[in-house]
């Protein structure tokens, strides 16, 4: 991320994470299962059964899809150096390649504002995402599973979260204390990734859910703020060889 884009990002992320102090928008519980503050994403669980369908075809058809370290080399190392992959619809911008590849996904992500990052995010199969922080309050994210091993019968997939560590650079052992959420096949959920998390696939089957980053509903002026930072952020090279990195390439 360019220099002017991080300082500016630093700036926000501060004055967003002062204002939920302050109560100018909601903080959001480890999970937030009732999704109607958001309305416009109950399209995607109500279609579920034709994002599967899609997904399926996909992992199944021989299609390859990138490693997330692959994506960028401001993404990679880290968390990013397990087998985890992703099917990108849009980073900033739809990948028109990959929206061919699953028109009728892709056509219902287009009728949902807000939504700046949408991917199938590929956990394969023993697989443990470490504990992190995401980077940006602005964001909401938003977790639909399409295919979950055995619809997580005996609650090997799940993702945790520990609300009360927020503070990057903090003690990750803090997750230990955190809530969990087990993946269900249909069911969608929202939570904040600024807060301290880690997930998991511990079963012998890959796990897919449908992930978006959806703009963060808050009082106009933030909203504005918002809006103009993931804008200036969206035209970062980072941004620009994501998009790249992640359009399928024809067999």
């Amino acid at each position: 991320m360019g220099k002017l884009a991080s300082r500016i990002k630093d700036a926000a992320a501060d004055i967003f994470v002062r204002a939920e102090q302050r109560g100018a928008f909601d903080k959001l519980p480890a999970f937030q299962r009732d999704l109607s503050q958001y309305p416009e994403l109950a399209a995607l669980a109500a279609n579920y059964p034709t994002i599967r369908e899609e997904c399926l075809a996909l992992i199944g058809g021989g299609v390859r899809i990138p490693g997330m370290e692959e994506l960028t080399s401001y993404t990679s190392g880290g968390i990013h150096q397990i087998a985890w992959k992703s099917f990108m619809f849009k980073s900033g911008r739809f990948i028109d390649e990959n929206c061919a590849l699953a028109p009728k996904t892709a056509a219902l992500l287009a009728r949902i504002p807000g939504v700046y990052t949408a991917f199938f995010s590929v956990l394969e199969p023993n697989q443990h995402i470490k504990a992190h922080w995401g980077y940006w309050k602005g964001f909401v994210r938003y977790h639909l599973g399409v295919v979950i091993p055995d619809n997580n019968r005996d609650e090997k997939c799940w993702i945790r979260i520990n609300t009360h560590a927020q503070a990057r650079g903090g003690d990750k052992a803090a997750i230990e204390q955190g809530e969990k959420y087990f993946w269900h096949d249909g069911d969608a959920v929202l939570f904040d990734d600024t807060f301290l998390h880690e997930a998991a696939n511990q079963t012998d089957q890959v796990r897919v859910v449908l992930f978006l980053d959806v703009a963060r509903k808050m009082p106009w002026p933030l909203a504005l703020l918002n809006r103009l930072f993931l804008w200036i952020a969206h035209q970062d090279k980072s941004v620009k060889e994501i998009r790249r990195n992640a359009t399928i390439k024809a067999a």
